[in-house]
């Protein structure tokens, strides 16, 4: 794991440790509504270290690139008013990119299938 501008821990271990203390401390000690609140909020912080430790070369910035557009507002707006086809193969490359983004995320192992 690479080490941030602030030294160690970095944000992402510094996320994991929390999470790691809902899963294990808290959701041990508790039940019924703050149980489950600790579930939420480990599985909420899972996915913003997921993101923080994402690879920044996962194709997304490449095809979008291609689509002519600079970031996923301006493409939203563009598909939204019309001005692009959707069965545009760069279009779809650049959504399939970003929703895979998105999935490895929230959803490891789903944007494979």
């Amino acid at each position: 794991m690479t080490t941030s501008a602030h030294g160690r821990p970095t944000a992402a271990e510094l996320v994991a440790a929390v999470a790691e203390f809902l899963e294990a401390d808290v959701r041990e000690s508790t039940s019924g509504q703050v149980n489950f609140h600790a579930r939420v909020a480990a599985n909420a912080l899972r996915m913003v270290e997921r993101e923080l430790n994402a690879d920044p070369d996962d194709g997304v910035t490449e095809a979008m690139t291609r689509t002519g557009y600079g970031d996923e507002a301006e493409l939203a707006a563009a598909i939204r008013s019309g001005d692009v086809d959707g069965a545009d193969d760069r279009v779809r490359s650049a959504l399939r990119a970003l929703v895979g983004r998105r999935l490895a995320a929230a959803h490891p192992g789903y944007q494979d299938e």
